[in-house]
């Protein structure tokens, strides 16, 4: 038999050529992350329900339920247990459990982003001085200027926390290697400690900023203006847009500033993003409920070891994962201290202290 002559070129190219198998991988992957945060967000669901019902005053999930969808029971007969339970769910567990969710959230996301810019596993608002730097700030509003609402402090904890950004990064910057992981970590420290011996120093003399301090710095849902959260939504609204809207460059900018400008980066214009959401998220968070300690440290090596490194999944993971450590170490706290309460930034201490003292033996191990 006669081999038939093979397609001739045209001028249009060389002859066509069979598509190449498209690997089913990265659908599976794809499905395998989504499956994971859909069941992240029945998690969240869950614990925020939880938050309603456990207190002092247990309340069955159904009454719960009634009294979210028909807040009106709140207005019946008095000395009712209907109307006792729709106060207690309304007026005490609805607002904590909502300031819990978006501190969580904005404290989740602001550690992702902190962590894949500045390649640093163990950047956090704490590590990095910007917690310390809007606890300065707020103190420096309460005596100069006598704020004692959250509706001044944000701005005074938004204007701190956008300073010791700045001059953290710069420090770290400084030298030839420029802003490595371990120069941006060791400033931070170095500028933290400044300023908590400062703040310190202020409350310590006098007594009047000491009171109002304390009861903000402890890092609490409870006892916080119920408006609170409506003075910082707007700044957290933002700066998880922001979070989001970045994703995809900051993956980029993983392989390499030289790299990242090869795909089309520009890479003053995402840092520069990427630093405010960090400000409007930690500043919100922080000036809302205080300090709360190492949210933005853990969950983001969980959402990694859940997704990989794609920061397209990892800001939202961080943002969900967030949410439920924040609210379920708040619902901890009522259960463990039973009939008092731990407040919310000494639960999560208690689990993030362990998680950075494994990731940083992790990170010596590896660098021997």
């Amino acid at each position: 038999m006669e081999r038939p002559d093979p397609p001739l070129a045209t001028a249009a190219g060389p002859p066509p050529t069979a598509a190449p198998p498209v690997s089913p991988r990265p659908r599976r992957l794809r499905s395998r992350r989504a499956a994971g945060l859909a069941g992240a967000l029945v998690a969240l669901g869950v614990v925020l329900l939880v938050s309603l019902m456990v207190g002092s005053r247990g309340i069955a999930p159904g009454t719960v339920l009634d009294v979210v969808l028909h807040p009106g029971l709140r207005d019946g007969p008095p000395d009712t247990a209907t109307t006792t339970d729709a106060v207690v769910v309304l007026d005490q567990r609805l607002p904590r459990t909502l300031l819990g969710l978006a501190a969580g959230l904005a404290l989740g996301a602001a550690g992702a982003l902190m962590q894949a810019l500045t390649r640093n596993p163990l950047a956090d608002p704490g590590v990095l001085g910007i917690t310390w730097g809007a606890s300065a700030a707020i103190v420096a509003g309460i005596v100069v200027f006598g704020v004692a609402s959250t509706a001044g402090y944000v701005w005074f904890s938004l204007a701190g926390s956008a300073v010791v950004a700045v001059v953290v990064y710069l420090l770290g910057q400084s030298g030839r290697s420029g802003a490595t992981p371990a120069r941006l970590a060791l400033a931070g420290t170095a500028i933290g400690a400044s300023l908590q011996g400062i703040v310190y120093a202020v409350v310590l003399v006098d007594s009047r900023t000491f009171d109002q301090f304390r009861v903000w710095r402890v890092g609490s849902l409870t006892g916080r203006d119920p408006g609170g959260l409506l003075e910082v939504l707007p700044f957290l609204v933002v700066g998880a847009l922001l979070a989001l809207g970045v994703c995809r460059a900051l993956n980029a900018l993983a392989l390499g500033e030289e790299t990242g400008r090869a795909l089309g980066v520009r890479v003053s214009r995402v840092r520069a993003a990427t630093g405010i959401a960090i400000v409007l998220l930690c500043g919100g968070a922080t000036a809302a409920c205080g300090p709360v300690a190492f949210v933005g440290l853990a969950v983001p090596h969980l959402a990694r070891a859940i997704t990989g490194p794609d920061q397209r999944w990892v800001v939202p993971y961080s943002m969900v994962l967030g949410a439920v450590l924040v609210v379920a170490a708040d619902v901890l706290g009522r259960v463990v201290a039973a009939p008092a309460e731990l407040e919310v930034g000494i639960v999560t201490a208690f689990v993030g202290a362990p998680v950075f003292l494994a990731i940083a033996r992790r990170r010596r191990v590896v660098a021997l």
